[in-house]
Order: structure tokens, then C-alpha cells, then sequence
């Protein structure tokens, strides 16, 4: 959205996943069955690399026996994933010679040595100048330094380490996520491939390998669909990713850091990954009427639009990330212009409209130091469509359009892409004011050499504004427009120009076709597809509030861009039955619509439970009431059954696809029909799993205590009673803890757990006491006596039988992984202090066991592992080796991280906290180039898993954690460890309605 200059005041200064050998379904073991047979005899197991804090040899050598071999060599022809290359990208080639380019080959497309020729203008830009030919200035090394501490090569001095410029840019915030265009990523990681899989899991999974090929087969060639996890076609690391366009819920557009738009989600929860090459920005310099400098800003150097001048140098441009908004600098050697476009999206805290909006607004300042007055124009163009799939009927068609309310006009282009099930209009636009002239070519071939739009540019560095709509595109052939806006460049001044991108897809309809949905923003805006030019005009012409200026993590991003859908609900689709025992349902959902999003972009699944409970933070910090909606949802499926019965590819038993009173595991396929079909889900029966029916009890009893909303917590009380009592059939001996099955029973699906374990009985144990706190609050005496006896037994066979004097073991089972030191061991303990509970009075397990459990992580799975630089590991063995145990025992879990970071600073360990999630982030955003696609997983060495994933969403629990303890810290001794109040606590509401 257009920014007033108060937005502008005050941003001073300026500033990019692993997995090791097995990949999962959804976490690990999937993909393991897989691709089992990739595993070769000389490569079982990876180098013990990793540090110990005690000798210990690393596990002997296996070989695979003849018959394994045979079957691994048969498996390969059908499970191991081919080389899927650098993604679907459209061709780049060398640039052509009578063009405006350098002639630089593409493989040295961001090389711009200083000291080469840089050519400006064609020679033939026929009616101007020549272009001008200068030499790059030697420029003083403005380098950032390394922070000290870091020795990585790929901190975040070195993303900046190729930056030759001198510019600053406009009011850059000196916070927030920096590289240089020209910046290269030296570790070049890929998806799980099972080239080191141990021969255990090969065996284990072998069975569950057969039962996935089966299913794939039949899901993609007989049903013709994409499976919710592909695991033959996974998606290839592109380290290109920047901040996504759009608001919550009316899909997104991602623009890379180069400036490349290259991942769109415009049908609901589906991902395309492509460069779109037309889509670019252009700048044209004019002095004394004569256009002396015209450049594509972008290092590609593509095989089509040839006599566009490509190739910009990537060592004089930097780009600056901190979601919702991101900054690209590029300074122009041999002009004395400094050009920085702000790109905003309309992603605002507990704000329900405007965080809806599908748009985003684009600002240029543009910054000339030199002595001379010039004409700046900065052309926009856009291709209608991805240029595959969808396109190639033809039919495509673009129109001008301008737009003036209240005093302010938006004007621009309109690309109709009308292909069903799921049409659409794009709407480039600019703002037009006194100081600018906005013009426009309706449509030109984006797959040709694209002279014409350029000579017209080069002209006069305007275009010719045809009027009237273009003819509809032929079968196969593409079309695109382009947007232009002038100002007036005055010596040492400076000139501001705005565009947007908006697109207007009201109606949807997912994969099964089965219902019409309408977006969430169609409630501001109208249902009749013919909202871009108001969507354009608003983003444009409203003023921000003031408070927008506060920064959001970048994480954030996935709220957005996770697949995300925010739909209307049609009066007539809730169940009376259900809705008359729930008072605030109707209200809640009419009133703030259906919220879903991805558990990741490659693992496709709404409002996957057992991780929403990570990344939950951020939507009831941010956006509270868009999280009850999202539980008044939960609690629906909650109570309903679908006993139609299928296969579980692990086990291969057939049971339900949902069983009553037990917490669904998502929410269903956007593939396929959510919301009515729930539980894509088909690895496991998650109705045995233990963990699902605990964290909605626990995430019911946070919400109320952040929202105080009481009507809420009386409406969600019979649905914790019900699923609680489904979950007392765990405790087999009556002991007040219950037991894991003996297979991967919670969110660590390829982790098994037997027995008591400090996971599942933590947050059971947390589950209990905070239905003793709910008992009290809803009046029910003899609820609460009967948890607050369960409790007591509970506690005491939790300590009894995992506690060994330094942390809580992994489980009870008789293997040697059973000691393990799980990084993830206190997560009970976590939600329970989010929630104002367990300390004082509400203590649950014991503050000197909880202080040394993190101790012992911190110094194990943390600086034991990757010398301390990459975050905590899952597992540990007490001797220093990560635990190799499971698929997923040896991975870093990036928002299980942020958790135990929350975790630690509740405790007070804020030091250690910080230290633990640091080496996340600068492992993902510069060392790996994951920015923007922040994923589930990654071990130490090689292989990452699951792109663009929910659970680091959890990173928000820090923050909150920070906001309550500041806020202990600043009460009266007095009045600290008194334990919850039986009325709704305004302090917490107060807090997450401004987060700093």
C-alpha cells in the first residue's frame, strides 16, 4: 500500500536446509521407504562428524546382504526421485549482439568487472543519442564486517561481500534479512535422496516403500491428481526467494531477491515454481530530451526479448528483506541515480480487511546526486498467465483502465485470464499525480524479441497508451502489457513513483470441484470479478496507519504464502446440531470467515494440527480471532466421523478416515474438498495418536488466556471433556501417565516412542493440570477433583520413571535410544508458562528439573552439535552423538527450535535462548539460501526436507515469551509466582495486541 511520508521517517541505514540422509513423510520416514533402495553398500552411513563430548566410536559399517541388494536395485526403478534440475524456469541465453547488452555469456550473467565497458543505449536507438560508454569507478570497499563471534563464510557480512556500491538506499531500515544480487550461495543442497541410508531403516521401511508406490501410482495416473507429499517428484532447492506479494488468504506471488516474480499461488493451496521472464521492471534516464541510460533491472540474460537490455549488474544492487515489506538498492554506475523500490504487502496485525487484500504496492524513490535535471521513467510489465499450462488455449485477453475516487487516480492495465475453474483478472497499476504521467502498452508478444516495446521506451521514455481492449490471445501464443510512470528528477532531488499488482479471483473452487468458495477480501470488495481496478486505486491511494512501521519477522511470510485460503462460510454450511452447543461459532465464522494454511508448501495439508501447535503463536498473537476460527473449525471436525475405512501405509491395516471425539489430524487436501473430507493424512491412523487431542486442550486454555475471551473457553469445554476421556484409554495402568504404542505416535511420525515419554508425557501431563484450571473456571467441582487427582499420580510416575537426574529420557522402551536427550523434551512445560501456569502454586514438573533439563540440551544438542552453530538437534546420546535411532532423531526441526528458545527464556535462560535459535536462522537465511522457503528440516550436512514449511511460525512464542517476562520483571516481588487468577488476565491481552 502507498506509504505516507510518516511511514518513510525514522527507517534509517540499510542491511539470505538439510537433511543429512533421510527424508519423511511429512517428518522422514516416507520418503526413507522411498527411496530405500538408492542406499548403496559403501555409503550406509554418513561420517560421525559431529563433536562428542566423550569417545565413543560411530557405528560399524553394514553391508547390504545379496537379497537386499536385489530388492534396493528393483525399488530404485521406481522410487528414487530423478534429477529434477534447477526448477521450471524459462530458458536463459546468451544476450544478442545488436541489442543494448554487454555480450556477457549467461553463465557469467552477474560478472561485471570493474574496469569493463558498460554499454547504456543501442547504438541504432533510432531518433536519440548513442548510447554513452563509461568504465566502472573503483569504489571504496563498504563491505559489511562479520559479526563477531561467526567464522561461517556465509554469515551475513559475506552475503555482502560482492557489493561494490556505495548507495545506502532510501530510508533502508539498518534490521531485517541483506544480499547482494551478485551474491552466489557456495552450498548447493537438495531434497532427501536415500544415498545414505541405514540398513535398519531400509528393512523397517520396506514394506511401507511398496504400499507408497502403490498409491502414488494410483493417485497421479489413475486419478489424474497430485499426491498431498510427492515424494518421486520433489521440489528442487532454487535459492531465489524472497518476500511473497499478497495478503492473507487471496493467494501470493513471490518475487525473488534478484527481482525475478518465480512462485505463484493463485489457485488455492497449489504451488507453480517459474519465471515468469516479462514480468520486470525497466528504467529509462532522459537528459535534455535525449534518453542516455535504459536498462531491464535484472541479471537475467533470458532467449527471449532479446533486444531488451539485460544483464544489469548484479555488484551495485543489494535487496533488503524484512516481511511484510523489502527494499531492492540499485545504484547506477556512471548516472549518479540511486533508485530503491519498497515493496509493501498489506500484512497488518489484528487488522481483518486490509490483511486480506490481494495486492501489493511497489515505491520507488529515486535519488539523484548529480548536477543535472532528468526524466526518470519506470516501466512495469507483466505477462497474462505463467506462459504454460492454463495459457496455451488462448483467450487471454488486456485493457486499459483509469480509476479516480476521492481526488485519486489510479490508472493502468487489466490482464484477463479467464480459464476456468478458477478465472482471474491481474491489474498492473500506477498512481498517477500532479508530478507524473502514466502511460501504457495494451499487449505485445512477451515470447518475441520485444522491439517494439522497447524502441517505443527508448523514444521517449513514455509509451504510445493505445486505446481499447486487445484482441483475445491465439492458441499458443502469450501476451503482455506494460504500465509506465514519469517524474521530474531535479538536480540533487529526488522523485517518488508508485505502482501496484492486484489480482481479483473471487470465486473458487478446489481440486474435487465440489464447492464454490468466495475469498475473504470479496466481503469488501464483491463477488463479481471485477475488483482489480478498486483493489488497484485502495492499495495505492490509502494511507498505512502509523503503527505499520513496526517490523514483523520474517517468518511471517508463510501466513501468508502457505497455500493460504480465507473464505466466506455460506449460512447453510454449519450443522445446526453442532452449532446450537457452540454459542460464538456462528458469530466467530460469519464474522472473521474460515482460515486455512498448508502444513507446507510440498507437504499439502490444512491446518495440520500437531504443528499448528508450533506455529500457532503468530496467528493468536497477531491475528487472535482468525486463530479461534481456526478452533471453532477444529472442535467441528472434532465431533463429526467419517467411517469410510482405508489403508495406512505404514501398517497397512484398514481402519476409519476420522473417528469421533478424537482431534482430526488436518483439515484436509486443497486437492481434493476441505473441510468436508478431512484427514488427508494416510501414513498413520492418527486417531491412536497421542498427542493431537492434548494440544488442543493446551491451545484452547492459551487462546483464553491471551484473548480473555470467556464465551470461547465455556464453548470448547465439552469438546476438551470429550477428547480427554478419549485419551484416558493411553494410560493402560492407571498410574496418571499415559503410554506411547510402540510405533511413531505424534508429530515426530518416524520417531518411535514406547512407553512413558517425556514428550507425549509432558504434554499430557500440562493437558491435565490445565483442565483442572478450566474445571474451576466453568464450575465444575467434581472435574476438577477427578484431574487434579490424576495429576498427583501423574506427576509422580513422570519423575519416577523419566527423570535420571540431569533431563527426562526420550522414553521407557529397552533400546539404547531410550536415554536419548530430546530437544524437544519440555514442550508441555512451554505451553503451560505461554499460558500463565506452571511455576508457583500452578507448578507442574519441578523449576530446578526444568532449568536443568535446558541445561543439558543447551550444552548436548546445541553446542555439542555443529559446534553450535546450526541450532539443537532432535536427539542426543548422553555420550555426544546424535541419536541415528530414526529418520528423524538426527535432523534439526527449525520451529521445534524456536519453541525450546521460547522455552529457555521463560525459564530465564534468555542467553541461551537466543544462542540456540541464532544458529537456526543464519543457518536457513545465509548459509543455505533458504530464505523465504524456511523448511521443516535439516541434518547437519547435505540434505534438507519439506520447503516452506508452518512450524517456524513458532518463532512468535519467543517474542511472547520476552513480553512476559518483561512484564514479571516489572511487577512487585510481591505479586510474582502466585500462580492464574479464575478470571481472564488483561495483562497477556494487552501485550499480544502490540508486539514489539
Amino acid at each position: 500500500m502507498a506509504a505516507p511520508e510518516s511511514d518513510l521517517e525514522g527507517n534509517r541505514g540499510g542491511q539470505r536446509t538439510q537433511r543429512d540422509d533421510r527424508g519423511g513423510v511429512r517428518s522422514g520416514f516416507i520418503a526413507v521407504a522411498a527411496n530405500a533402495a538408492a542406499a548403496t553398500a559403501s555409503r550406509l552411513h554418513r561420517d560421525a562428524s559431529s563433536p562428542r563430548l566423550s569417545p565413543a566410536p560411530g557405528p560399524p559399517r553394514r553391508h547390504l546382504t545379496t537379497t537386499a541388494a536385489r530388492i534396493s536395485t528393483w525399488l530404485a526403478r521406481y522410487f528414487v526421485p530423478k534429477d529434477l534440475g534447477p526448477g521450471t524456469i524459462e530458458v536463459v541465453g546468451t544476450q544478442d549482439p545488436g541489442n543494448m547488452g554487454t555480450g556477457v555469456p549467461a553463465s557469467e550473467q552477474t560478472r561485471c568487472a570493474k574496469g569493463e565497458p558498460q554499454i547504456y543505449c543501442p547504438e541504432n536507438a533510432g531518433g536519440t543519442e548513442a548510447g554513452q560508454v563509461t568504465d566502472f569507478e573503483s569504489s571504496e570497499d563498504s563491505r559489511p564486517q562479520s559479526e563477531p563471534g561467526y567464522s561461517n563464510p556465509e554469515d551475513s557480512g559475506q552475503l555482502m561481500a560482492s557489493y561494490e556500491g556505495k548507495a545506502k538506499g532510501y530510508q533502508v531500515p539498518p534490521f531485517g534479512w541483506r544480499i547482494c544480487l551478485a551474491h552466489e550461495f557456495a552450498e548447493k543442497r537438495k531434497p532427501f535422496n536415500a544415498n545414505n541410508v541405514s540398513l535398519s531403516n531400509l528393512i523397517k521401511h520396506l514394506g511401507m516403500g511398496l504400499r507408497y508406490l502403490q498409491w502414488w501410482y494410483r493417485k497421479t495416473q489413475v486419478e489424474k491428481k497430485t499426491p498431498f507429499i510427492d515424494l518421486i517428484n520433489c521440489v528442487p532447492l532454487r535459492q531465489i526467494y524472497g518476500c511473497p506479494l499478497g495478503g492473507i488468504g487471496g493467494g501470493t506471488i513471490t518475487r525473488g531477491w534478484r527481482g525475478q516474480f518465480c512462485r505463484w499461488q493463485l489457485d488455492p493451496g497449489m504451488y507453480k515454481h517459474r519465471t515468469v521472464i516479462a514480468d520486470q521492471f525497466t528504467v529509462c534516464l532522459r537528459r535534455e530530451g535525449k534518453t542516455v541510460y535504459q536498462q531491464v533491472l535484472s541479471v537475467e540474460r533470458p532467449s527471449v526479448l532479446r533486444s531488451w537490455n539485460w544483464g544489469l549488474c548484479g555488484y551495485f544492487a543489494f535487496y533488503h528483506a524484512l516481511y511484510p515489506r523489502a527494499w531492492t538498492v540499485y545504484q547506477l554506475p556512471g548516472q549518479n541515480v540511486t533508485l530503491t523500490c519498497r515493496q509493501i504487502t498489506p500484512i497488518l496485525p489484528h487488522d481483518y480487511q486490509d490483511s486480506s487484500l490481494p495486492v501489493g504496492v511497489f515505491v520507488w524513490d529515486v535519488e539523484n546526486e548529480g548536477d543535472e535535471a532528468l526524466d526518470v521513467s519506470i516501466m512495469f510489465s507483466m505477462r497474462n498467465g505463467l506462459g504454460v499450462g492454463d495459457d496455451a488455449p488462448g483467450g487471454l485477453w488486456n485493457e486499459p483502465f483509469c480509476l479516480e475516487r476521492d481526488g485519486e487516480t489510479a490508472q493502468g492495465l487489466l490482464l484477463h485470464h479467464p480459464t476456468l475453474p478458477n478465472p482471474y483478472t491481474m491489474a498492473v497499476a500506477a498512481r498517477l499525480t500532479a508530478a507524473t504521467t502514466v502511460t501504457h502498452i495494451t499487449a505485445f508478444d512477451p515470447d518475441s524479441t520485444g522491439q517494439q516495446v522497447w524502441q517505443d521506451l527508448l523514444q521517449d521514455g513514455q509509451l504510445d497508451s493505445p486505446a481499447g481492449r486487445s484482441t483475445p490471445s491465439q492458441k499458443g501464443v502469450g501476451i503482455a502489457g506494460a504500465v509506465c510512470v514519469t517524474g521530474k528528477l531535479p538536480p540533487r532531488g529526488q522523485c517518488r513513483l508508485e505502482f501496484s499488482l492486484a489480482w481479483d479471483m473471487p470465486r473458487i473452487m478446489f481440486g474435487a470441484k465440489g464447492q464454490v468458495y468466495y475469498r475473504r477480501y470479496t466481503r469488501f470488495f464483491g463477488r463479481d470479478g471485477n475488483a482489480a481496478p478498486a483493489l488497484s486505486h485502495y492499495a495505492l491511494c490509502r494511507s498505512l496507519p502509523a503503527w505499520y512501521k513496526s517490523a514483523l519477522f520474517n517468518e511471517l511470510y508463510f501466513l501468508a504464502d502457505g497455500g493460504t485460503v480465507w473464505l466466506e462460510v455460506p449460512e447453510d454450511s454449519l450443522p445446526e446440531e453442532l452449532v446450537g452447543s457452540m454459542c460464538q461459532l456462528r458469530p466467530i465464522l460469519q464474522e472473521y470467515g474460515r482460515f486455512g494454511y498448508l502444513e507446507g508448501q510440498e507437504y499439502r495439508m490444512y491446518n495440520t494440527y500437531d504443528v499448528h501447535f508450533y506455529a500457532s503463536f503468530a496467528l493468536v498473537m497477531l491475528w487472535p480471532k482468525l486463530e479461534l476460527s481456526l478452533q471453532y473449525d477444529m472442535a467441528l471436525a472434532t465431533l463429526r466421523e467419517d467411517l469410510t475405512r482405508r489403508q495406512y501405509l505404514m501398517s497397512g491395516v484398514m481402519a476409519p478416515v476420522k473417528r469421533r471425539n478424537v482431534i482430526p489430524h488436518d483439515i484436509g487436501d486443497p486437492d481434493d474438498e476441505p473441510w468436508l473430507r478431512v484427514n488427508a493424512y494416510v501414513v498413520h491412523d492418527t486417531a491412536d495418536w497421542k498427542d493431537l487431542n492434548l494440544k488442543f486442550v493446551l491451545q484452547v486454555y492459551r487462546d483464553y488466556y491471551l484473548t480473555g475471551d470467556q464465551g470461547f473457553l465455556r464453548d470448547m469445554w465439552p469438546v476438551c471433556l470429550a477428547v480427554m476421556e478419549s485419551e484416558m484409554k493411553f494410560d493402560k495402568d492407571q498410574d496418571g501417565l499415559i503410554e506411547n504404542g510402540g510405533y511413531a505416535d505424534q508429530t515426530y511420525d518416524g520417531w518411535i516412542t514406547t512407553g512413558p515419554s517425556a514428550y507425549c508425557g509432558g504434554l499430557w501431563l500440562a493437558a491435565v493440570a490445565v483442565m483442572v484450571q478450566m474445571a474451576g473456571l466453568c464450575g465444575a467441582q467434581d472435574v476438577q477433583d477427578k484431574f487434579s487427582s490424576i495429576l498427583r499420580r501423574g506427576q509422580e510416575a513422570y519423575e519416577r520413571l523419566l527423570w535420571n537426574g540431569r533431563y527426562y529420557n526420550y522414553d521407557c522402551s529397552p533400546q539404547p535410544q531410550s536415554c536419548s536427550i530430546m530437544s524437544d523434551q519440555c514442550a508441555g512445560q512451554w505451553f503451560l508458562r505461554a499460558s500463565g501456569l506452571g511455576e508457583g502454586d500452578t507448578e507442574v514438573f519441578p523449576t530446578p528439573h526444568v532449568v536443568c533439563a535446558l541445561q543439558t540440551i543447551f550444552e548436548f544438542n546445541v553446542r555439542a552439535f555443529a559446534g553450535g552453530a546450526m541450532g539443537a538437534v532432535n536427539g542426543m546420546q548422553p555420550h555426544g552423538v546424535p541419536d541415528r535411532s530414526s529418520v528423524q532423531s538426527d535432523e534439526v526441526w527449525v520451529g521445534v527450535v524456536y519453541g525450546l528458545a521460547a522455552t529457555m527464556i521463560q525459564e530465564g535462560l534468555t542467553w541461551e535462548g537466543f544462542q540456540t535459535a541464532e544458529g537456526c536462522y543464519r543457518t536457513v537465511w545465509e548459509r543455505l539460501g533458504l530464505a523465504f522457503q524456511t523448511p521443516e528440516a535439516y541434518c547437519q550436512q547435505r540434505v534438507f526436507r519439506s520447503l516452506a514449511y508452518m512450524r517456524p511460525l513458532s518463532i512468535w512464542a519467543m517474542q511472547l515469551a520476552l513480553q512476559q517476562q518483561h512484564r514479571k520483571a516489572s511487577k512487585p516481588v510481591a505479586e510474582q509466582g502466585t500462580g492464574l487468577s479464575t478470571g481472564p488476565n488483561p495483562g497477556p491481552k494487552e501485550a499480544t495486541a502490540n508486539p514489539k
